[in-house]
């Protein structure tokens, strides 16, 4: 369930991540290797907190299409 603070809404990792169509891991593993910059808002416990701009641009990103993957080129 999302998040009411002041009149924003935000967004927890999962359900964000929910939302976007990817799991939790996936994303985890973007924010290590940079192909997706943290949210910059956390709350009291660390937690991400996504507000609908980041969970757009975690959209966007899921949706993203790499033309130049080569699956071959990984099994060496």
């Amino acid at each position: 369930m999302p998040l009411k603070l002041n009149g924003d809404t935000y967004y927890r990792t999962a359900e964000a991540c929910n939302l976007a169509g990817t799991s939790k891991n996936t994303f985890l593993r973007w924010v290590k290797d940079g192909v997706f910059n943290d949210v910059p808002l956390r709350d009291r416990r660390g937690w991400r907190l996504f507000t609908e701009d980041d969970l757009n641009r975690l959209k966007t990103e899921v949706q993203r299409v790499d033309r130049n993957h080569n699956p071959e080129a990984e099994k060496t």
